[in-house]
């Protein structure tokens, strides 16, 4: 088949580009530059949606300031509305991975957005004399300015949705804390018998975990709000309105549905990527707590005859080709690798931070790639978490109170009551008997089998008590 072309010319020269293709010279010579992944930054609508919203208040502003005429403006503003809506997605080709600091990503937005513009004034694609997408589109903007705004903003959109995520499943822990409330457990220290507790309250500190984490997102979020929107190439402003940075900032706050201030000092905030390092960090906590979460059901739920055994995770597939019936905790092992990917990728935000030079970051790409990555996969992760896991999880009763009767941790409990050295020497012999401490404290008469039923109570065992029970004065 024949292909139709339309010539485009930039400063290394022409080039043929698919007459039916949305965006330009300058979006193929990414295109052939950076056949690195594999992936177009249209994987992330949220940053296309973000670069989208940036454009428009840009045209919005420079109409307001005289810089912009009203079709040229509306022009954009409307094509600009069309790709927030999800239109054109598939035009944003780019490689998430890429040289020059954003350029071809913004680039891509400003060839797309253009030609878009250009069908809806009556004109064809490439008549750039018409409608330009630098002089027009690009009108008082840098890529050293949209490209990190745009990723600050599509962050904000990634951060409310991993919260949510976490909401619930914090919710489904409560839950399970509150139905678990009156089993009682042996807890385990250096995985060792440790003291009683509930399995309800091993369950709560799983909520908490992930409540404190919210806190700490939502802390981390507040530094991405800062933005060098009107920066222009290195902070200084050149090729902007003096009045462009406060009113563009605020007018894409709007459109955007994001708290946007402007960063106190345009040239620190050009260079600096502190932010994304700041929320890389936190991401990785809520990762590495996630992934000591799942252990811990792993761990719970062994066996299910020759384990722990304590809990049962719902069978959601098949666990073996080989062994009939086995069923394994597929649903943590694949938070346990997502959690793996967020450290890996809060190591490549770390690199990519630390080596910018001068003025500018140039491989914000890869912290944006690495960030949305990890905000997607760890939402991801908490859902199926949450819906998959948690939510049918069930309490082995007989089997947790039978491990906890079995167990010489139960001494400890009456070290206040019977002594140091007569708890060490039971549990000794419980332990090269097999016998339990219950059966060998009355044999001995060391304490009455009323004594040694108040004190071994489940509200005893698991939180702070005073109790009557005699306490010895001296050990023999």
């Amino acid at each position: 088949m024949n292909q139709s072309f339309r010539i485009e010319h930039d400063l290394i020269g022409d080039r043929q580009v698919a007459a039916d293709a949305y965006y330009g010279v300058h979006t193929l010579r990414a295109l052939e530059n950076f056949p690195i992944s594999g992936t177009p930054i249209s994987i992330y609508p949220d940053l296309v949606g973000a670069l989208a919203c940036a454009k428009q208040a840009a045209a919005m502003v420079n109409r307001e300031l005289g810089l912009l005429d009203d079709e040229r403006a509306e022009a954009i503003v409307r094509a600009c509305e069309e790709i927030r809506g999800g239109a054109l997605l598939d035009q944003f080709v780019v490689d998430v991975i890429q040289g020059g600091a954003g350029t071809s990503t913004n680039m891509n937005a400003n060839e797309v957005i253009a030609n878009r513009a250009l069908e809806l004034l009556g004109a064809r694609k490439g008549e750039y004399a018409r409608l330009h997408p630098l002089d027009h589109v690009n009108l008082s903007q840098s890529t050293n300015d949209v490209y990190p705004t745009a990723v600050k903003v599509a962050l904000q959109f990634g951060i409310r949705r991993l919260l949510v995520e976490m909401s619930a499943l914090r919710l489904q822990f409560e839950l399970k804390a509150a139905e678990f409330s009156d089993v009682l457990k042996i807890g385990r220290t250096q995985l060792q018998d440790a003291v009683p507790m509930t399995l309800g309250q091993e369950f709560s500190t799983y909520a908490v975990m992930l409540q404190e984490d919210e806190s700490r997102i939502g802390e981390a979020a507040s530094l991405i709000r800062e933005v060098n929107l009107g920066a222009t190439a290195i902070g200084t402003g050149i090729n902007a309105h003096p009045e462009y940075a406060e009113r563009v900032t605020r007018t894409l706050s709007q459109i955007a549905g994001v708290n946007l201030l402007v960063s106190p000092n345009l040239i620190e905030a050009t260079q600096d990527a502190g932010s994304f390092v700041q929320l890389s960090g936190v991401l990785k906590r809520v990762a590495v707590k996630l992934s000591k979460i799942c252990n811990d059901l792993r761990l719970l739920s062994s066996g299910p005859r020759a384990g722990i055994g304590e809990i049962n995770l719902p069978a959601v597939q098949a666990g073996s080709s080989i062994m009939p019936g086995k069923v394994n905790p597929v649903i943590p092992e694949v938070v346990n690798q997502i959690a793996f990917e967020v450290i890996g990728n809060d190591i490549t935000v770390t690199m990519a931070a630390e080596g910018g030079q001068l003025q500018l970051n140039a491989f914000e790409p890869i912290i944006a790639h690495s960030l949305f990555k990890s905000l997607s996969h760890l939402a991801a992760g908490c859902r199926v978490l949450g819906e998959r896991c948690v939510a049918g999880i069930t309490a082995n009763r007989a089997r947790a109170r039978r491990l906890l009767d079995d167990s010489t941790a139960l001494v400890t409990a009456l070290n206040p009551y019977i002594g140091y050295a007569r708890s060490s020497a039971i549990a000794q012999e419980a332990l090269a008997t097999g016998r339990r401490v219950y059966d060998l404290v009355l044999e001995k008469k060391l304490m009455t089998r009323e004594d040694l039923d108040a004190i071994l109570r489940p509200e005893v065992l698991t939180q702070p008590h005073f109790s009557t029970v005699h306490r010895p004065k001296t050990e023999s």
